[in-house]
């Protein structure tokens, strides 16, 4: 009777697995499919999602009876876009000063209370289709790594981050006019590096509090300090010792230079990038994520800063520089990693601005295509990344999104009308029924 009792749970037990795998199984009909990484559309394709992991793309006809299934032939499928340069745990005005407002942020703002806006900032990418974010600093003593592992439990919803902590910086950091007695405001915010041994000793700091990158301050502006060659390759090395990657905050050219010399992974901003230099990062395959902005962000910015009509001629000429650093770092081979670095507030939610960065490159000249190429399959594999997200393929993390629209021809007003957004398998938003 005993035997025949176990036996009997035993089975009720292996029924309610295959009906819990069959609840959590869903096939997703894509009329278009982007292969991130081929960069082209596929027609009519199935994806079969399973918990969390994509576990086949195939033809209609492999459809199963009875299947669970989200009806996306009228939409194209993408994988879940990727904003590779935010700083969730920070926000300011237009109109403020950012050393300022970085003090005020420091000194009258509890971590905890830190920690819940940079959560409601990060669940917005979610809205629009931003399923992972890369982080990089200016969240204080490691609040980033507290908001992914937060997210990674489930405890609050938000997009994968991938966090670098603290920026390691020069003296002085970003935080500029400090006086000599409150420079121990800076450590609250980065990791201040004195020489070539400490800058080992502070990437090891970051792997034991569980970072996924580095990110480092080449130049300070507008502070005059910088880190040194040798500083920057004692970061490289052990962090590359660690498996880590390193991406590096560089205004003027000579800055991005040393970095590439010293063997980072990838250039942040780049602004005033040179060609001998884009042409070196194309031999070292070192990526450059463009920190672009549109017209449209440009003139809101602008407007809530307080600019006078006769002061905003500038912005053409801004525009125009940063058009011709991107094509020239286009046309030399350079990889190109979409993201935003929109921390001011324009009065949409974080992702919504987060967004712009594609209007930005598209009116920059960039082959819509190669925008979602930038944002998806590139992203990730500069990530090391390229098996788990930014391209839907069997075994990756179920992050699929779907937008209405011709995202050839109508390339912005498609990829801003997100309607179905999936992330790890779980639908967040699904308006095509």
């Amino acid at each position: 009777m005993f035997r025949t009792f176990i036996y009997l749970v035993i089975i009720l037990i292996s029924s309610q697995e295959r009906l819990i795998g069959q609840e959590n199984s869903i096939y997703i009909k894509a009329g278009l499919l982007y292969d991130s990484k081929e960069n082209k559309l596929l027609k009519n394709k199935l994806i079969h999602v399973q918990d969390t992991k994509i576990r086949s793309v195939g033809a209609f006809e492999s459809l199963p009876k009875n299947s669970q299934v989200v009806d996306l032939t009228e939409y194209t499928v993408l994988p879940g876009l990727i904003d590779a340069h935010t700083h969730v745990l920070f926000s300011q005005e237009a109109s403020e000063d950012f050393s300022a407002h970085s003090i005020q942020s420091l000194t009258m703002e509890s971590d905890a209370l830190r920690v819940l806006r940079g959560s409601k900032r990060a669940k917005s990418y979610l809205a629009q289709g931003i399923t992972s974010i890369k982080d990089l600093g200016n969240s204080g003593l490691y609040l980033d790594v507290a908001l992914r592992n937060a997210i990674n439990e489930g405890t609050i919803e938000g997009p994968r981050i991938f966090a670098s902590g603290p920026i390691l910086a020069a003296h002085g950091g970003q935080i500029y006019d400090v006086l000599p007695e409150h420079q121990n405001i800076i450590d609250l915010e980065y990791r201040i590096i004195t020489s070539p041994e400490d800058a080992k000793n502070a990437v090891r700091e970051h792997v034991n509090q569980h970072v996924d990158l580095i990110k480092i301050c080449a130049d300070n502006l507008p502070n005059n300090t910088f880190l040194t060659t040798d500083e920057l390759k004692a970061i490289v090395e052990t962090a590359h010792s660690y498996h880590l990657k390193v991406t590096a905050h560089c205004v003027t050219n000579q800055s991005a230079w040393n970095a590439v010399e010293a063997g980072v992974d990838g250039i942040e901003h780049g602004f005033n990038l040179a060609d001998s230099t884009l042409i070196k990062m194309a031999e070292k395959h070192i990526y450059l994520v463009p920190t672009e902005n549109s017209r449209d962000y440009m003139n809101t910015y602008v407007k809530l800063a307080g600019y006078n009509v006769n002061d905003r001629e500038w912005i053409g000429s801004y525009l125009d520089k940063m058009k011709s650093r991107l094509n020239r770092a286009i046309n030399r081979g350079v990889p190109i990693v979409a993201g935003s670095d929109n921390y001011t507030d324009i009065q949409v939610s974080r992702g919504a601005s987060s967004t712009d960065m594609f209007r930005s490159y598209f009116e920059a000249g960039m082959n819509p295509l190669d925008i979602l190429q930038s944002s998806t399959y590139i992203s990730a594999f500069h990530l090391n990344k390229e098996n788990e997200i930014g391209y839907i393929h069997p075994q990756a993390n179920a992050d699929i999104i779907a937008v209405k629209g011709d995202i050839i021809n109508d390339f912005i007003s498609t990829i801003e009308n997100v309607e179905f957004i999936m992330k790890d398998g779980k639908i967040y938003e699904n308006t095509s029924d």
